[in-house]
């Protein structure tokens, strides 16, 4: 019996001469789903875009979800206006250029500073991002996309996006059928344990439209493939196979390999998909 689930990769575009060499990897080392981001179509005209995301569908390559930019510049929870409508008009552009992709979910922060919500007001970023979220999802439902509020690593003391509260105020205050979240193993574990990584997933599970699985070893965000770090995958895999999931889960990390300049062998991709996917079948009994 196969993984319940497709896996997608997280390849950095940047380290590649071009999109078929990509293709090349993933047909390889027998990955069929990427979450893909902003340097795939960066400075490209949609119908160069539109082409990238067929060559990628016709090697059966499955383009899911796209994370939108997460520069200090692009803090949609800003305190200044000026910044915050700048950031704005930095997002849109990105959000057609995955929909000219073929994507169908985007990762966004909810904010990118790492200051203390107890200290700055949670509040205060709640307006703001708000006010963000007003137009943001309005080109969601034009474009017919799902955004998705990923989860925050702690910070500098309580980050806002981090914790439970947080995002069972998002869910009560901005459900709408283009707004999601997306779950960060990684970032969950790092704020709470084992534990509380379970809470978490259990609270929001509704509203999750993308994951990114990811291992660490509770204190540093690592982003290493599941099963090389302290996280507990088969109380994980087992809590998340009692809930539907049609989309692929990302794999937010990169092989537990040697690189030149950033770059992975085709073969350290493979084994790591191998790895992973052994690891499901493992906890899974399949």
């Amino acid at each position: 019996m196969s993984i319940p689930w497709k896996l997608a990769a997280c390849i950095d575009a940047g380290v590649y001469d071009s999109k078929e060499e990509i293709i090349e990897l993933c047909k390889y080392a027998n990955i069929d789903a990427l979450e893909t981001n902003w340097r795939y179509t960066e400075n490209r005209e949609k119908k160069d875009i539109e082409g990238i995301g067929d060559n990628f569908r016709k090697q059966g390559i499955e383009l899911y979800s796209f994370h939108l930019p997460f520069t200090q510049e692009d803090d949609i929870s800003c305190f200044y206006e000026t910044k915050r409508k700048e950031a704005i008009k930095r997002l849109v552009p990105s959000m057609e250029q995955a929909s000219a992709l073929g994507a169908k979910a985007l990762v966004l922060h909810p904010t990118t500073n790492h200051f203390d919500v107890s200290v700055e007001g949670f509040d205060k970023y709640f307006c703001q991002m708000g006010k963000s979220l007003d137009e943001l999802i309005k080109v969601a439902e034009k474009l017919d996309l799902i955004i998705c509020l990923e989860n925050m690593l702690p910070g500098s003391g309580e980050r806002f996006g981090s914790k439970i509260e947080h995002f069972l105020t998002f869910k009560r205050e901005f459900a709408c059928k283009n707004l999601g979240f997306c779950f960060d193993t990684g970032h969950a574990f790092i704020t709470y344990g084992q534990d509380g990584l379970i809470k978490f997933f259990e609270a929001i599970k509704e509203n999750i439209r993308i994951f990114h699985i990811q291992d660490n070893s509770g204190d540093r965000d690592l982003h290493i493939q599941p099963g090389r770090g302290l996280i507990d995958w088969k109380v994980f895999f087992r809590k998340i196979s009692e809930i539907e999931i049609s989309f692929p889960l990302t794999v937010e990390a990169v092989p537990f390999a040697h690189s030149e300049k950033s770059r992975y062998s085709n073969d350290a991709w493979k084994d790591m998909f191998e790895q992973v996917s052994t690891l499901v079948e493992k906890v899974m009994n399949l």
